[in-house]
């Protein structure tokens, strides 16, 4: 068995919104999936992308990515990176490739001098809590999520 991870091309647009709905289903949240390929086109290999994106292969076959971006902490004054979405198909789990992606992004944050590498995950997921950390991830429970979006963010921004 051969695991490889490799940057994500604008071909791959249609495999990284199967990964995002498989993630959805998981997560029991298909009804926020919203993004389309032309949003994965425009947004990870536009002219300027500010969302990046690597697949997991096995033997050159996909089963899994990682979707990501920079992030500041003004705390550390250094670059950081977001984990926004992290996906393995159920079939390939064990085979290492959630932990090959995550190790890769670790080694972008060493290699560019970032000061951290940081991710959601559901309280009620217990597979993933136990696989970050023992990749050394830690809760952060002090911290409460906040979003503002839809008729709240239109109120807000409008001027």
């Amino acid at each position: 068995m051969t695991l490889s991870i490799r940057s994500a091309v604008p071909a791959d647009a249609a495999l990284i919104i199967r990964f995002i709905e498989a993630l959805a289903a998981y997560e029991k949240l298909s009804h926020e999936a919203k993004a389309s390929e032309a949003d994965i086109l425009r947004d990870l290999f536009g002219a300027d992308p500010k969302v990046f994106c690597e697949i997991a292969e096995v033997d050159g076959r996909p089963v899994g990515f990682a979707l990501w971006f920079y992030t500041y902490s003004t705390f550390q004054g250094r670059h950081g990176i977001w984990l926004e979405d992290l996906f393995v198909d159920p079939e390939a789990r064990g085979l290492g490739a959630g932990k090959a992606l995550l190790v890769n992004l670790a080694q972008r944050c060493v290699r560019e001098g970032l000061g951290r590498l940081e991710w959601w995950v559901l309280d009620w997921n217990e597979p993933s809590i136990r696989f970050y950390k023992a990749q050394g991830g830690v809760m952060q429970d002090e911290w409460t999520k906040v979003r503002v979006d839809g008729h709240a963010l239109l109120e807000l921004g409008m001027p």
